[in-house]
């Protein structure tokens, strides 16, 4: 019942993604979409990353340095300084990690790059005594969807030491304080690296139906809510890819079910979306008949159940 609800409900979506005027933003066959909360999702995606030494590791998202805006976007300590980690992403990894991720729509270029690298060094001077972080304990990974071709230039014009020891991994040497690596997920093994590779607004059908695949399989409580995390980055950012792939027909009921969270929440969205539309409709046919706002805010407050502060964003 509920699948049949959610194919209805994309029905409708679909009509609705037809109608986008043609001055908001799109690529192609996709809709950018700028609300999407990229970040957690990067969180999520590496604790899935290093699911085989998870419970070695601790995890700090948005890390304070000092006070805001100074905030690493992730910082991975290892409870034990002499743990290897056999994850690709893992190998670079000492004591202290520190861990910046760009979305496809930011820029990563050098002073991006430099601001990393302070991030780090701010974060070695905090220790609790002089010197108690080492600097050969600490190191620095960018994470970004797509190669920064601007960047890369830089390194090679400066003489910059870059290595790809692994597809998508890039070990940079140098100017840099510390062993520093950038990531380009789009270039990362499909197979190994599923999470990172999600976080995308390039996906294809089979992409969205490997990652589904991928979570059915997964057992474990804390496991299914990370990559629900990652599966709700995914479907805010492929709507139209979602859309196509159910709307042909071609999704398991199996996978279905997965999706179901997903598709409510677009659902419940895309209600509330209505409903704002009506509300304004409204506004303007009664500043048509002449009425006040005084008026007018009494007459939507009582008809849709406003408070004061909602009814007044619409005047």
């Amino acid at each position: 019942m509920r699948s049949a609800r959610s194919r209805q409900f994309l029905s409708d979506f679909r009509f609705e993604t037809q109608q986008k005027t043609a001055g908001e933003e799109t690529d192609g066959r996709r809709m950018k979409d700028t609300k999407v909360q990229w970040h957690p999702g990067f969180v999520a995606a590496m604790n899935l990353e290093l699911t085989g030494k998870r419970d070695d590791l601790i995890f700090v998202k948005e890390h304070n340095l000092n006070t805001k805006p100074l905030e690493i976007d992730l910082l991975v300590i290892k409870k034990e300084p002499d743990l290897f980690l056999d994850n690709e992403i893992g190998m670079i990894f000492r004591g202290h990690n520190i861990l910046e991720y760009k979305s496809p729509n930011d820029h990563l270029d050098i002073d991006t790059f430099y601001k990393a690298g302070a991030y780090a060094s701010l974060y070695k001077s905090y220790g609790e005594t002089v010197d108690s972080i080492k600097p050969d304990d600490v190191t620095v990974t960018l994470v970004r969807d797509t190669k920064p071709s601007g960047l890369f230039k830089y390194f090679e014009e400066h003489d910059y030491q870059v290595t790809n020891p692994y597809k998508g991994i890039y070990y940079v040497e140098g100017a840099v304080l510390f062993p520093t690596q950038i990531i380009v997920t789009k270039e990362l093994e499909q197979g190994t690296h599923i999470w990172l590779k999600s976080l995308s607004d390039r996906m294809e059908k089979q992409d969205v139906e490997r990652l589904l695949e991928r979570i059915s399989h997964l057992t474990k409580k804390t496991d299914r809510e990370l990559a629900d995390s990652v599966l709700e980055v995914s479907v805010q950012a492929n709507k139209q890819v979602i859309e196509e792939l159910i709307g042909d027909g071609g999704m398991s009921q199996a996978l279905m079910k997965i999706m179901e969270p997903q598709l409510l929440l677009w659902e419940k969205e895309w209600i509330q979306k209505g409903i704002k539309k009506g509300i304004q409709g409204t506004v303007d046919i009664l500043r048509d008949l002449q009425h006040d706002d005084i008026d007018i805010k009494a007459i939507i407050k009582n008809k849709y159940n406003l408070s004061d502060n909602e009814a007044e964003e619409y005047l």
